[in-house]
């Protein structure tokens, strides 16, 4: 288990010639990811705000949208082709070549390898522990929105939620980044601006899924024991299959873990905002997390993502304690409390799959991209609970990634509200970024054949 040494601070690192590999390398990577194109709205807004920072008139802070895993890679493509080739017909040229350094969750290394954290650092990333007051991450990201080469990139949501069109509440830190890069830039006579560019990212398939999205929904159907419903609406068999799943969960923690969890009606699928569902989870939910509350003694207060936050901390400092023993006796508790960390830890990634869930995304509107988000989320599910490895999603279908860039929020005119009331300065300015970024949501519509046909399932 994962006791050899702390969570130090990974400092960025950016190098050049990692630089120039990775762009010869983003076609693999896209299409490693499904992604057969990306197509952006608004490049000249980007333009602006780079032409404007290069010369040395503004400060930048990129605030993208993070729905899944292959956000990063669309983000490289946006600034390293995209922004790139917008000026060649005016024969403008970026000096330096467009690049952002950014933030990243310090926990990515520990599961996808310390490769990528390497190659992360060398992209100019800097980690961060988001659950606690990571300062040597907060110094860094502070020198280098002041005076770094390049704009900086930052994921608001703080995490994916596997939803394209639901954006998560922000946190509060990109905000408080654009006020101290204002005010150091006012404190030391410099004439820069602070802007913050919001981007939208969404992705679509570029052909029609409806098979896949049936072949999938029936290999769930049959994980859990239910008979495939041919003859039924695909979202009646949605929703059933939520229902089973979530009844399955209630009884797992009420039996196994003492949770009080009350045995509710049968929800109905045709209520329209699927209010009990949403009710259900969430006390299923509120369930799971005191269950890893009470093994880390970690006091249960916040929102749920920052509860979850909370604990993914403290079972880091117990996964990776600062002061180690090397006594065989120590080292074989720590080995035994390791295991005892990770198993209790599920618990709270179950959580994590959930939090943007709320029971009514599919039903407003059946598209083809909804299906799939919510399906692969209860894919998510059966495969953490049967001990497979998440990562291995199963591809839909070919897919294409839309970027929208917003109007920038100026920052600096707020610096004098900053400096009266830091807090409310802080959740006014993450409020107005919020609504930009959920007026860059472009709503999918293509509801699905009335009954699927069973010669067009994909057999697999």
């Amino acid at each position: 288990m994962p006791t050899a040494a702390p969570l130090e601070f990974l400092p960025p690192r950016l190098d050049a010639r990692v630089l120039a590999s990775a762009r010869l390398l983003l076609p693999l990577w896209l299409r490693r990811g499904g992604l057969r194109a990306v197509h952006v709205q608004g490049i000249e807004r980007l333009q602006l705000e780079m032409a404007q920072f290069q010369s040395g008139q503004s400060r930048l802070l990129l605030a993208f949208r993070h729905p899944n895993l292959d956000d990063p890679a669309v983000m490289a493509h946006l600034l390293w082709v995209d922004l790139a080739r917008a000026g060649r017909p005016d024969g403008r040229r970026f000096r330096p070549r467009p690049h952002a350094q950014f933030l990243y969750d310090r926990g990515i290394p520990l599961w996808a390898g310390s490769s990528i954290g390497w190659l992360l650092s060398h992209l100019g990333g800097c980690s961060i522990q988001r659950s606690k007051l990571d300062l040597p991450a907060l110094r860094t990201a502070r020198a280098l929105l002041l005076d770094g080469p390049h704009p900086f990139a930052v994921a608001p949501e703080g995490a994916t939620n596997g939803h394209n069109e639901v954006i998560s509440p922000l946190e509060p830190g990109v905000a408080q980044l654009a006020f101290w890069t204002a005010d150091d830039l006012n404190r030391a006579g410099r004439p820069e601006a602070t802007q913050v560019l919001p981007i939208g990212l969404q992705y679509r398939f570029t052909t029609p899924v409806w098979s896949e999205i049936e072949a999938l929904l029936r290999q769930l159907e049959a994980d859990v024991g239910l008979p495939a419903g041919d003859d039924e609406q695909l979202y009646q068999r949605l929703f059933r299959l939520a229902e089973v799943i979530l009844t399955r969960m209630e009884d797992f923690y009420r039996d196994a873990y003492h949770q009080p969890l009350p045995k509710p009606e049968r929800p109905d699928p045709e209520c329209p905002d699927n209010a009990l569902l949403a009710e259900r989870l969430g006390r299923l939910m509120q369930a799971a997390l005191r269950v890893v509350e009470q093994a880390l003694a970690v006091e249960p207060h916040g929102t749920v993502s920052e509860r979850c936050r909370r604990l993914e901390q403290a079972g880091w400092e117990r996964l990776y304690p600062a002061n180690r023993s090397s006594s065989a006796l120590d080292q074989g508790l720590a080995e035994r409390l390791a295991e005892e960390t990770e198993l209790r830890l599920w618990h709270m990634r179950m959580v994590e799959s959930f939090v943007a869930v709320s029971g009514s995304y599919v039903k407003q509107c059946p598209s083809q991209e909804r299906y799939a988000d919510t399906l692969l989320i209860l894919w998510d599910t059966l495969c953490r609970i049967k001990g497979g490895n998440p990562e291995q999603r199963p591809r839909l279908g070919p897919r294409l990634a839309q970027l929208c860039i917003g109007e920038p929020l100026a920052v600096t005119p707020r610096l004098a509200a900053y400096r009266a009331d830091r807090r409310s300065a802080v959740a006014e300015l993450t409020a107005d970024l919020q609504e930009r970024l959920e007026g860059l949501i472009v709503p999918s519509f293509n509801p699905p054949p009335a009954v699927p046909r069973r010669h067009r399932v994909s057999r697999r």
